[in-house]
C-alpha cells in the first residue's frame, strides 16, 4: 500500500478511533457500523452541498439553455453569460464534485485497516481488537538477519479460534466472501525482507456451508444499495447534465463494486453498505425539500459574494479582454483617454494647427 509517512499516520489513527470503539462495543461489525456513522455525520455538510449544488443546477437549467441557444454562435459570450447566470443565483457548478471524489480515499483508508494479515498492523498493539485479531492471525517477527525460512515458520498451521469480538451475523469478518463457507481458507501478506518479498500464507477459519448465505447477501446488498444510491443522484442531477461517458460510468460503478465485494474483507463490505444506506437516506430526505428559483435567488442576494476559483479566472480574463478592446492602458502609464499610441499618425492635433483637417478656413483667425 501507500508509504507515504502522513498517509500512515491517518491510517494508524483510524485504527486508534476502531479500536477505541471496539473497546466499549465488543464486536467488529458493530464498531464498523458505529464507525461508518461517524465518519457520515463529519462529511454531512458535504453531502448536504452535494445534494444542493446538483438542485440548484436542475433549477437554473432551463435558463442555462436558453443561454445556450442565444448565444450559439459565440462560444466565449456563452460562457461568460452562463457564469453570470450562476452568480445571480449563487450556484457553483464544481461544488457537487468533491464529495464524490473524497468518499474513495475515504475507502482506500477503510481498506487499509480492515484487511488482514497486513505489515505493519495499523491497530493499537495494546488494544483489544488487536489481541482478538491476532488470535487468527498471529503477527510475524522480522529481525535484520531474518531468513525467509524464519519468518514462514512464524505462520500456524491450522486456524486461529474465530471470536466472537470478529464475528458477525454469522461472518468472520476477517475473511472475504469469496472464502466465505471454507474452514480452510488462506489469507495472504507480502513482507519485504532485506529486499527480498516473502509471501505470507494465514490459515483462516471462514465457516461452513450455511456460512455462505450472510456473506452473498452483503455483496448483493453492497451492489444494489451502489446502485440505488447512483440511481438517486442522476435523477437529482439536470436534465442532459450527463454526459454518455458519465451514464455509462454510473452504470458500470455498482457492477464495479458488486464484484470488488467478493474480494473485499467483509468488515469493508459492512462499511460500504451501512454508508449506501445513510446516503440514501439523506438524499431521499433532501430531494423531498427542493428549493425554488425564487428562494434560491434570494438566498444569493443575502450572501456576501464568494467567487470561487473558476469565477476569479473567468472574471481576470474578462477584464482583460475589456482593457484590450476599449484600448486601456497597463498600469503605471499616463497616457491619456483618446491618444493614440506615442508616435502614430493617429494622435488628435489640437485646434487651430495647420493641416487639411484645420477645420472651416472662414472662420481661423488671421494669422
Amino acid at each position: 500500500m501507500i508509504a507515504w509517512a502522513p498517509w500512515q499516520a491517518l491510517l494508524d489513527g483510524l485504527g486508534w478511533v476502531l479500536a477505541e470503539i471496539y473497546a466499549v462495543i465488543g464486536n467488529l461489525g458493530v464498531t464498523i457500523i458505529i464507525l461508518t456513522l461517524v465518519i457520515r455525520l463529519i462529511l454531512l455538510p458535504l453531502g448536504i452541498k452535494q445534494v444542493r449544488s446538483m438542485q440548484h443546477m436542475q433549477l437554473v437549467q432551463p435558463k442555462v439553455k436558453q443561454i445556450q441557444q442565444k448565444y450559439k454562435q459565440n462560444r466565449q459570450r456563452q460562457q461568460e453569460e452562463i457564469m453570470k447566470l450562476y452568480k445571480e443565483y449563487g450556484v457553483n457548478p464544481f461544488s457537487g464534485c468533491w464529495p464524490v471524489l473524497l468518499q474513495f480515499p475515504i475507502l482506500i483508508a477503510m481498506y487499509s485497516v480492515l484487511r488482514f494479515p497486513q505489515h505493519p498492523i495499523h491497530v493499537p498493539a495494546e488494544s483489544e481488537l488487536y489481541t482478538v485479531v491476532t488470535e487468527q492471525i498471529p503477527p510475524v517477527r522480522i529481525d535484520e538477519d531474518s531468513t525467509p525460512e524464519q519468518v514462514r515458520a512464524q505462520v500456524p498451521d491450522e486456524p486461529g479460534p474465530v471470536g466472537g469480538g470478529v464475528s458477525f451475523l454469522g461472518m468472520n469478518l476477517l475473511c472475504s466472501p469469496s472464502n466465505a463457507g471454507n474452514e480452510n481458507a488462506t489469507l495472504g501478506d507480502r513482507v519485504t525482507l532485506n529486499g527480498e518479498t516473502v509471501d505470507l500464507q494465514y490459515p483462516v477459519n471462514c465457516g461452513g456451508d450455511l456460512n455462505r448465505i450472510p456473506y452473498y447477501l452483503f455483496v448483493v446488498a453492497m451492489f444494489g444499495t451502489t446502485y440505488f444510491q447512483q440511481r438517486q443522484m442522476q435523477k437529482a442531477s439536470p436534465p442532459g447534465a450527463a454526459s454518455s461517458q458519465q451514464q455509462a460510468i454510473l452504470r458500470i460503478l455498482p457492477i464495479m463494486f458488486g464484484v470488488f465485494g467478493i474480494f473485499f474483507p467483509a468488515g469493508l463490505v459492512v462499511y460500504w453498505t451501512t454508508s449506501n444506506l445513510w446516503q440514501i437516506g439523506q438524499q431521499y430526505y433532501m430531494l423531498r425539500t427542493r428549493p425554488t428559483t425564487e428562494s434560491l435567488a434570494a438566498a444569493a442576494d443575502g450572501k456576501p459574494e464568494r467567487k470561487g476559483i473558476i469565477a476569479s479566472m473567468m472574471e481576470r480574463a474578462q477584464s482583460e479582454r475589456d482593457r484590450r478592446q476599449t484600448g486601456a492602458a497597463r498600469p503605471g502609464t499616463t497616457r491619456k483617454p483618446g491618444s493614440g499610441r506615442p508616435g502614430s499618425s493617429t494622435q488628435r492635433k489640437k485646434p487651430g494647427s495647420g493641416g487639411s483637417s484645420g477645420g472651416d478656413p472662414k472662420k481661423r483667425p488671421k494669422r
